[in-house]
């Protein structure tokens, strides 16, 4: 073994940069090789859907979390599979040339009423002009949640513009009500109609697996605000299920006989041994604990199984590790960043950039030891740190990114991505507001088209 005491100062300090160059480039290389695995698989499934003697068939997805390109690529599959050529494409690809024959269209809407982020070239580019498509041919899958004011407004006001283009419905759009097997059954019957199987399985999400609760922790107690618990659940034995940062973990409560799932953000990686998250408990108007946080943070005894399942969410996996990343985020938005951030740690990855918020910073600092433990090892370049009770006026993420508004065009200069993790309502539309003002509206989409500015919001 090599005695770094035999050598000088300098020497050693040397031979310790080499070493973590060397680390870091296989990373980069393992990085660049795995990326070139996933763009030849896409290539030979593109290949495979594109065969077939019918007429060709465009499938186009809009999706903020991946249930929307789920959903897509089962239809894609199921139209290939009757004979369809298939061109499967992210929505933010398809130009007006694309559209004529037929199309079907599979889109979610975030918050409330809002587009997926990567549905904003779609919308700039073709749907603002006053485009005549009298050649097509379409069908909508909307998704939505109707616990929101503006329900599947995203997929409603696609459908309602293509039919003001001229385009032909295929039949009466389907709406999806936080994934209402019976409509994606109704979805299915459509697609049979087209392509003459009427024998085709129903389908249905991935069976859950049945994770165990391995410990439950308040992260706030005495917090003016309400509970927020450090949840880790661990994988069934043999189970050889992984995730990367970015990745969502589908919960199916048992307290309600309904039993719709509920997502959460994943705030651990697979060498961590857990899936682990950061639940605020949510009340109802009754008073009764929420139905996921409930089951997770009060019903739910240590040592019980959970059903869970991940669920992989491209929109939010990290950009190139040579890219400087800005973390922006709020509340329990901070497990999606810590994701990343232990990725970075664990790669060994410089020059991030924290901007979070909460409550108070005496009871409210998430993982405060975890996050000065990385400022002092020079992982955080910089913390941006926003707590809104701890002051007479309230001071919240936004606050601290206009106040650092050169540094962040700096940093955007130099290459950085912006990933926002947390409350669509207020935290992420106040802070693109702030990115808007700071870097200008047309950067903001820029970024947007070139997977540099990311949103996990809820």
């Amino acid at each position: 073994m090599l005695d770094l005491d035999a050598f000088a100062p300098e020497t050693r300090r040397l031979i310790a940069a080499s070493a973590t160059a060397g680390i870091y480039a296989l990373f980069c290389a393992g990085i660049a090789v795995r990326e070139a695995l996933r763009a030849a698989a896409v290539r030979r499934e593109a290949k495979v859907l594109s065969q077939g003697a019918g007429e060709p068939v465009l499938v186009a997805f809009a999706s903020q979390t991946g249930f929307a390109e789920e959903l897509a690529n089962a239809t894609a599959k199921a139209l290939s599979e009757a004979g369809a050529p298939v061109t499967l494409r992210e929505l933010s690809a398809v130009t007006a040339a694309d559209l004529t024959g037929s199309a079907l269209f599979v889109v979610s809407t975030t918050g409330e009423g809002d587009a997926p982020d990567p549905a904003r070239a779609f919308i700039r580019d073709v749907m603002k002009d006053g485009v005549a498509l009298p050649g097509l041919r379409y069908g909508v899958l909307a998704l939505g949640d109707s616990t929101y004011a503006e329900y599947c407004a995203f997929g409603r006001s696609l459908d309602a513009w293509l039919a003001h283009s001229g385009a032909s419905p295929l039949f009466d759009r389907v709406e999806v009500d936080d994934g209402d097997p019976s409509a994606l059954r109704h979805w299915q019957g459509q697609l049979s109609l087209l392509t003459g199987v009427t024998d085709a399985p129903d389908w249905s999400r991935p069976a859950y697996g049945r994770w165990t609760l391995a410990e439950r922790t308040l992260l706030n107690p005495g917090s003016p605000g309400g509970e927020a618990w450090h949840i880790r659940l661990v994988p069934p034995s043999g189970d050889a299920t992984t995730w990367q940062a970015g990745d969502i973990l589908e919960v199916g409560p048992r307290n309600d006989p309904e039993l719709p799932h509920r997502e959460y953000s994943i705030a651990s990686l697979p060498s961590d041994g857990a899936v682990e998250l950061i639940v605020r408990l949510m009340n109802r108007a009754d008073g009764q604990p929420g139905l996921g946080s409930g089951w997770l943070c009060r019903l739910a005894e240590v040592g019980q199984t959970i059903d869970a399942r991940v669920r992989t969410n491209r929109g939010f996996h990290a950009p190139d590790a040579s890219r400087p990343l800005i973390l922006i985020g709020s509340g329990t938005g901070l497990a999606g960043l810590r994701a990343h951030l232990k990725a970075r740690a664990t790669a060994g990855v410089r020059w991030n950039w924290l901007v979070f918020g909460e409550r108070t910073s005496a009871h409210d600092y998430f993982h405060r030891t975890e996050i000065e433990g990385w400022k002092a090892s020079g992982l955080l370049d910089r913390v941006d740190l926003a707590f809104s009770r701890d002051q007479e006026s309230r001071i919240y993420v936004q606050h601290r990114l206009r106040a650092a508004a050169d540094i962040l065009r700096r940093w955007v200069a130099n290459g950085a991505a912006i990933y926002v993790c947390g409350s669509l309502e207020g935290m992420s539309r106040d802070v693109h507001a702030v990115l808007v003002e700071v870097l200008g509206a047309e950067m903001v989409e820029r970024l947007t088209d070139e997977g540099r500015y990311r949103r996990d919001v809820y």
